[in-house]
């Protein structure tokens, strides 16, 4: 039932026997691929039901399996749900502060790659600049997995579209809006209305705008990406309702940011503008009264518990696919 939910599937970027499956972007591995995810992701959901979260999958498809982590950024739903989703698939997990690591004290990224690889069967990091994962992966003998950059968040969005499915909507077709910052989330969501030919109305302030390089190859793609000033007009008769905290880790000048953002509050009124059926979303962390307001993210509307929890789900499909056992 949900294969014509997600429909419109293409670009799967098979691996090769030998050829290492590195998850750096939704493109890296095509719509084909993903929609395997979201439906290993669903069928694993289901199936433990009523277990304890720390109970491996019957099949445990990867035991014996060590995903090493590495975090350069504060983390609480990536680092909770990498942990839990190797566990739950049978395997273990290592937790490496950059700042406790000798890659805090100058070691190179290509040394660092070469030397983990040999410990670890994969590689998750969560960093700053894009350069560093791709450098990490060019050097790296194993997988290695997108936890978030300051250029796209991956692993977010198939936990948003898992969420989205879940739900009842498929995507193709699919109305989104995204509200505030064009950020590093933005990026991914438009990357993925390409694959999945749904269509995004974007309104954030004059100089938020998102990397327009994702917004050139959606529309490549056959999605309808529309850039606007005015938040009513994004949130017009939308399927999903999208936003994200407005000043992300370590960026200054936060009180000129906000108030550039405010017009662009996802608030009871703004939702009323969407579709009578529409869903909110938000990757968290929530700076609740500035992006969003409480009566939106604790509504009925919104989903954000489902999506957070789907980030687990989601993560474990990833690394199904990065080990070619997907």
């Amino acid at each position: 039932m949900y294969r014509a939910a997600i429909g419109g599937r293409a670009g799967l970027r098979a691996a090769a026997s030998g050829v290492i499956r590195h998850f750096l972007s939704l493109s890296d591995a095509g719509g084909d691929a993903i929609a395997a995810m979201l439906g290993d992701a669903i069928d694993r959901k289901a199936a433990r039901s009523g277990w304890p979260k720390g109970k491996a999958d019957a099949d445990a498809p990867l035991a014996g399996h060590t995903l090493g982590m590495i975090f350069e950024k504060n983390s609480t739903r990536t680092r909770a749900s990498f942990e839990m989703a190797i566990k739950q698939l049978g395997g273990d997990s290592m937790f490496m502060a950059s700042g406790q690591m000798q890659l805090g004290r100058g070691e190179s990224i290509a040394d660092t790659a070469r030397v983990l690889s040999r410990y670890v069967d994969a590689l998750m990091i969560r960093t700053d600049d894009h350069a560093k994962i791709e450098e990490l992966a060019s050097h790296a003998s194993v997988p290695v997995i997108n936890g978030l950059t300051d250029l796209s968040h991956p692993c977010q969005i198939v936990a948003d579209l898992l969420t989205i499915v879940e739900h009842g909507k498929a995507l193709p077709g699919l109305e989104v809006a995204w509200l505030g910052d064009g950020n590093n989330v933005l990026n991914s969501i438009v990357e993925a209305a390409g694959i999945f030919k749904f269509n995004v109305r974007i309104a954030v302030p004059q100089g938020y705008e998102c990397d327009a390089a994702f917004i050139e190859t959606a529309r490549v793609g056959g999605s309808t990406i529309t850039l606007t000033r005015d938040a009513a007009e994004a949130v017009a008769d939308a399927d999903i309702v999208v936003t994200d905290t407005w000043v992300s880790m370590g960026q200054e000048h936060a009180h000129n940011k906000i108030a550039a953002m405010m017009p662009y509050q996802v608030n009871e009124g703004l939702m009323a503008a969407a579709r009578p059926d529409a869903k909110f979303l938000h990757c968290l962390p929530a700076h609740r009264g500035e992006e969003v307001t409480d009566a939106v993210i604790d509504g009925p509307q919104s989903l954000i518990w489902d999506e957070a929890e789907n980030r687990l789900h989601a993560q474990k499909s990833i690394l199904l696919w990065c080990f070619d056992k997907l």
